[in-house]
């Protein structure tokens, strides 16, 4: 696997021209792509002395060297990132799948603070919180008015800190207090049970560090309650990605060893990397496979894959490998389309550049930069249709988004989004009930039911407009007999 890159050193603005000489030398002797341009570096500490001396306002020096380069990296393309101290610290919480909080996964109701589920062994699991419970306050805070961001700042502190969450509980219709000291928390980022003898459900979230470990796990202890397992629903709706090896690792659970999982392909020669079902494509140096123990049965086990718009990056790369290698059927709506991949460069101990170095493609050449991937089968949200599927931002919306060729916008996709936008908007300002979309595993998730018919034959309700690219019927989808 390629070990991530380092930069050695770093470079301040100056404004003399012995600086920027001092600067070019090193860029040669570096066997840098090309000379550094001269003329615009200086330009950039003439406005940098400008701005320093003439600002209405005294300005901070390191804030201005680091706006700098935040608009330099942020005027790439939208997933190349700057990370100043703060940033970088939230940036290694997301990919590790610690912090320290409370330990409950959220969402939005009405205005307030939703708790989907607390995390198993976390101190709001001890507390007896439970998912459905809303929270009206966070310590003197009312929520209501608080983005979801701004609440997760005020419960996440310091370790051995306390908060208090003002919780009501609807099914009992009352109102109070729970102090909770927060901990280091790690984030389950999957989700596995049984939703009916024989079927198994399987929810990545994220691909985080951990993911694979407690795939290994969860999917061990379902073959433990049910050795026969007659199918699996492997569900990647909304997941944004994160760690390349993660997807790697989740595609070779079901696929044939050695099988082609995903390239790279990019300016670096580093970054043009081909990834197999290996332990050696996805194993850390040292470390053991964490699928050794799995079950045989799980390479061939009947498999339906669960996406939509808000599926992203590695499990767009699963979704993407299992389809080609004819190996699962992928049930859902377009993904989001992030086609490309970062890598981090550590400037200084608390700081680092995530930079777009190579654009992936699928097993068959495919890359979905833009595009996404469609589903075999195409699904909507819910029995009465898509609600707020028209309303996600996909990567071709992004400003500055790579292309993939020659790009062309698809008219009618684009006026169907818009007819549904404004269809969102009259009802809302009409008062209508909009139902928020059911908890994913749950009895009343629509797309789960058809991806469970799916597997034991039974009709699919297929998408009432879907994607001209996607399927209409499950006529030609077999998944009896899969590789």
């Amino acid at each position: 696997m390629g070990a991530k890159l380092k930069v050695a050193g770093w470079m301040a603005l100056g404004a003399v021209a012995g600086a920027l000489a001092t600067m070019q030398l090193q860029a040669n002797a570096s066997g840098s792509l090309g000379p550094l341009p001269l003329d615009e570096l200086r330009r950039l500490a003439q406005v940098f002395e400008q701005v320093k001396t003439n600002y209405v306002e005294p300005v901070d020096e390191k804030k201005l060297i680091n706006d700098a380069i935040s608009g330099m990296v942020s005027g790439l393309d939208p997933h190349s990132q700057y990370f100043d101290k703060k940033g970088y610290k939230d940036f290694k919480e997301s990919v590790s799948g610690k912090f320290v909080g409370v330990g409950i996964e959220i969402g939005a109701e009405d205005g307030l603070v939703k708790i989907v589920s607390p995390i198993e062994g976390s101190p709001a699991f001890r507390a007896g919180l439970a998912g459905g419970d809303l929270i009206t306050k966070i310590d003197d805070t009312v929520v209501r008015g608080l983005s979801l961001d701004q609440a997760v700042k005020k419960m996440r502190g310091d370790a051995g800190t306390k908060v208090t969450l003002t919780i009501f509980r609807k099914a009992e219709q009352r109102t109070f207090p729970v102090t909770i000291t927060r901990e280091e928390i790690k984030v389950q980022s999957v989700r596995a049970k049984m939703v009916e003898p024989g079927y198994a459900w399987v929810r990545i979230t994220q691909f985080q560090e951990r993911t694979v470990d407690d795939f290994a796990r969860k999917v061990e202890d379902l073959y433990k309650q049910d050795p026969n397992i007659k199918g699996v629903v492997l569900d990647l709706r909304t997941d944004p990605g994160g760690i390349l090896e993660g997807a790697v690792a989740i595609s070779a659970a079901f696929l044939p060893s050695n099988v082609d999982v995903v390239s790279m392909k990019g300016q670096m020669r580093d970054s043009n990397m081909d990834f197999r079902a290996d332990p050696a494509d996805y194993v850390r140096r040292g470390g053991m496979d964490p699928l050794r123990k799995l079950p045989a049965s799980l390479k061939n086990v009947p498999l339906v894959v669960l996406v939509n718009g808000a599926s992203a990056s590695a499990s767009e790369i699963v979704a993407g490998a299992l389809q080609d290698n004819k190996r699962a059927i992928i049930m859902g709506s377009q993904t989001f389309g992030k086609g490309s991949v970062q890598q981090s460069f550590m400037l200084s101990e608390d700081t680092a550049l995530k930079i777009t170095t190579a654009r992936y493609y699928t097993p068959s050449g495919r890359s979905i930069q833009s595009k996404g991937i469609t589903p075999d089968v195409a699904v909507d949200e819910t029995a009465e249709g898509n609600i707020f599927a028209a309303l996600l931002t996909r990567e071709a919306d992004l400003d500055k988004h790579l292309k993939n060729g020659d790009e062309q916008k698809d008219e009618a996709l684009e006026k169907a989004r818009e007819d549904a936008r404004k269809k969102f908007e009259e009802d809302r300002a009409a008062k209508k009930e909009i139902k928020p979309l059911p908890e994913y595993g749950s009895a009343e998730d629509f797309p789960l039911r058809q991806a469970l018919n799916q597997l034991q034959g039974k009709p699919v309700a297929v998408s009432k407009s879907p994607d001209p690219k996607a399927t209409e019927a499950k006529a030609d989808v077999k998944t009896e007999k899969q590789p």
